[in-house]
């Protein structure tokens, strides 16, 4: 499996220790983000894990037209700058359209390709062409071995910082599964794999103008996840999930998220050493 090195003290790829990518779904606003990331920022200091804050700029596949968005690309860029400098962590953020991708790049350690739009090619190379990692989650519609294409695409672009996302499969209406074999057949294809554990949860559409979700099972699939053999951990969490703008039914509340974490590192940490003393 490839590693792929964000900066000089945080890389994505087997044995290496569980990187957390966490944050609100959307930025509510410059105050809420960086008191969030604060926040992060010390539960992972506190476990021993790198962070990476995610926080999106613009919601553009919200299920309402009425459904707030966020500060959009300039503002929403300049407080993801902020959170880099003052926090001194990488920051993801997912683009929706080719054109947000060279801005995006400039301020992005990562770019976000969301499910809806993992087969998008003019997306996919826009991002690889920021020279930025792309992680790219998987469509609830594709089968784990179709990321292959995705992979193609951005190889063929000239990237091979890549990082794969699971974030569950469409199963029937208004809801969705996760197949814990999705990870290893990812994995398979040579690049890390994230585990992205709150939007596995959703009940898309669920609420009818919005999307529905089971927080409470994200505990399960999390630490299910690491046992498959994972990455990196993505979840979205606010500090009063009930009141965020997006996502709030399947987000974790952040004082939930440190004992939330605790055995999901020590399954990751055993799971790493025991395939480490396997191979030795």
């Amino acid at each position: 499996m490839k590693t792929v090195q964000l900066n000089s003290r945080i890389a994505f790829g087997q044995r290496l220790p569980l990187v957390l990518i966490a944050g609100p779904c959307v930025i509510e606003s410059e105050t809420m983000a960086m008191e969030t990331a604060a926040t992060l920022q010390t539960i992972a200091g506190k476990l021993g894990i790198p962070f990476v804050f995610k926080a999106s700029f613009d919601k553009a596949n919200r299920s309402s037209i009425f459904s707030k968005r966020g500060p959009g690309l300039e503002k929403g860029l300049e407080i993801l700058d902020r959170i880099k400098n003052v926090f001194g962590v990488p920051v993801t953020s997912d683009i929706h359209e080719p054109h947000q991708a060279k801005a995006a790049g400039e301020v992005l350690d990562i770019l976000q390709i969301p499910a809806f739009l993992c087969r998008q090619t003019d997306l996919l190379l826009a991002a690889a062409a920021t020279g930025k990692t792309v992680n790219v989650k998987k469509g609830q519609f594709l089968a784990p071995w179709d990321m292959k294409n995705v992979i193609q695409k951005l190889e063929e672009s000239g990237t091979d910082k890549i990082l794969l996302t699971e974030r569950g499969s469409t199963f029937g209406y208004n809801n969705l599964v996760v197949d814990m074999r999705a990870l290893p057949e990812m994995r398979r294809l040579g690049y890390p794999v994230v585990f992205d554990a709150t939007h596995s949860v959703q009940i898309p559409g669920g609420n009818g103008t919005s999307t529905g979700g089971k927080r409470a099972f994200v505990p399960y699939l999390a630490r299910a996840a690491a046992a498959c053999g994972i990455d990196a951990l993505f979840l979205e969490a606010h500090p009063d999930p009930d009141q965020a703008w997006s996502d709030g039914p399947n987000m974790v509340k952040l004082d939930d998220l440190e004992e939330m974490l605790k055995p999901v590192i020590e399954i990751d940490r055993m799971i790493k050493e025991q395939t480490a003393a396997n191979i030795h």
